[in-house]
């Protein structure tokens, strides 16, 4: 089953997509977001996989020509969203990079932090920055949405809290962390809001390409046209996701609607390319002593997709531009035509 949300009001207007991102038919009657719907998923999830039938075996008279312009992200807003850093090749970079050992407990203590959950860019939404010396970057993920999850969970039992996958453009402003590491306290502004498909996805959409904890595929970045990247987020990816969710919900449980990313997809292989600039410049800095690709400016345009083995996309894309913003001018968004 294949679900999005389309821009109306704060939380959007829940609907159900086809297999091939051609039509959709609201959910009306079932859930009005995709809150609601995870709020009852037991009972929401059923009815939608049986108007998702209805849809791909054609018997849907008023289905409409599905846009991923008129789309928000699949939760316009979350009340909550957390990013891992699973894919330690991207962690002994970084830290190569600046000559420093990576710590043993990496290995098994996952890097994890809160993101923006009250404001999330729309797939097709541009990236609004108050300034390129920030250091703009993306960060190309996977990312799941879970139910309602129990305090202290096992990583056995947290698969079963997924319930739709999508993926991530993690926004990054390489030249504010730094600073904020420093302070030993977190990420803050270096860290505004980010962006998902179009399309979120049950795990039953994947067929053996998910493994019960991991998505097996490559995760294509194409920034100005010009492909960056494609490992696989199933290969040395070091937490998988629910043992990922078990870490987040050591000490809490995790409400329904919480979204979590893997971080930024990375594998040792460099013929599979980057999901970040990030990794570029510390890849530039082993070999050469300095950085020379420069991070996103004004205009640039980043693609985020990932594709089936008949070159299907599974989500649709992140589409975005970088572009300047001012305190009290409005940033442009694509309204839903009604």
């Amino acid at each position: 089953m294949k679900l999005a949300s389309l821009k109306e009001g704060r939380d959007g207007l829940l609907v159900v997509v086809d297999r091939h991102l051609k039509i959709y038919a609201p959910a009306i009657g079932i859930a009005d977001t995709m809150q609601q719907a995870l709020d009852n998923w037991g009972v929401a999830g059923t009815k939608l996989h049986e108007l998702y039938a209805e849809l791909e075996a054609g018997r849907i008279e008023d289905a409409k020509v599905f846009d991923p312009n008129q789309c928000s992200s699949p939760l316009p807003r979350a009340y909550q969203v957390l990013d891992g850093s699973a894919y330690l090749n991207h962690v002994r970079l970084v830290r190569q990079a600046r000559g420093a050992e990576m710590p043993p407990e990496f290995e098994h203590d996952p890097l994890m932090y809160q993101a923006v959950s009250d404001t999330i860019l729309g797939p097709t939404d541009p990236v609004p920055v108050g300034s390129e010396e920030y250091g703009i970057d993306f960060e190309a993920e996977v990312a799941v949405i879970t139910d309602d999850v129990p305090m202290g969970i096992t990583p056995e039992d947290a698969e079963h809290h997924i319930k739709l996958i999508m993926l991530m453009n993690d926004v990054s402003l390489r030249g504010l962390i730094p600073v904020e590491l420093k302070k030993g306290f977190g990420f803050l502004n270096s860290k505004p809001p980010s962006a998902f498909t179009p399309v979120a996805v049950t795990l039953d959409e994947l067929g053996d390409k998910w493994d019960g904890g991991k998505l097996n595929l490559p995760l294509i970045s194409t920034l100005n046209g010009q492909e960056v990247g494609r490992p696989n987020a199933g290969i040395e990816m070091q937490f998988d996701l629910p043992t990922l969710i078990a870490h987040a919900a050591k000490t809490r449980p995790l409400g329904a609607g919480t979204i979590l990313g893997t971080g930024t997809i990375s594998n040792s292989d460099r013929k599979a390319g980057v999901s970040c600039l990030a990794e570029t410049r510390m890849i530039e800095t082993i070999d050469g002593g300095k950085p020379e690709t420069p991070f996103m400016k004004f205009g640039d345009k980043i693609r985020i997709e990932m594709k089936d083995a008949q070159g299907n996309s599974i989500f649709g894309a992140i589409e975005q531009e970088i572009i300047p913003y001012s305190y009290g001018v409005a940033v442009p968004q694509r309204k839903l035509a009604l």
